[in-house]
């Protein structure tokens, strides 16, 4: 990133601590902070005490419907609005199906999780992709 971007910060909720530490990976990639919740009680603790530039909820990382855990952060944090990207992995069962497709919820085969993920991630936050550099040679 440029010297003139700020530095976004990115909260994850996901009770799974390596998924967490891939999170990280992939942000600091981008040249973003993050931050983990392990669940939607402590992500509302930390979003009504800090700021946020953007909110990844895991779609089974909490006890609490996402999209009530969405609109309790909306309620928080008004700038959050269409900031909140809810995903999910592999899935095979109906009823998580049914709740993706309800509220156009993300879902990331695990095999391209990375590309997709961070292609979300520059699209929420605004981060143009790095420049390719081609080189090619030119022969007389």
């Amino acid at each position: 990133m440029g010297s003139d971007c700020q530095v976004r910060k990115v909260l994850f909720i996901e009770g799974e601590k390596a998924i967490g530490k891939f999170f990280h990976v992939v942000l600091h990639k981008l040249g973003c902070q993050g931050e983990v919740a392990g669940n939607g009680e402590q992500a509302v603790a930390m979003i009504s005490r800090d700021e946020f530039d953007a909110v990844l909820l895991d779609l089974r990382s909490s006890k609490v419907l996402p999209e009530d855990l969405v609109s309790e952060i909306h309620e928080i944090r008004p700038s959050l609005i269409g900031r909140v990207l809810v995903i999910t992995g592999e899935v095979s069962d109906r009823e998580t199906l049914d709740l993706v497709d309800r509220y156009f919820l993300l879902r990331i085969p695990a095999d391209r999780v990375i590309n997709d993920l961070m292609g979300w991630l520059r699209a929420l936050l605004h981060i143009a992709p790095s420049p390719i550099v081609y080189s090619h040679r030119v022969s007389h």
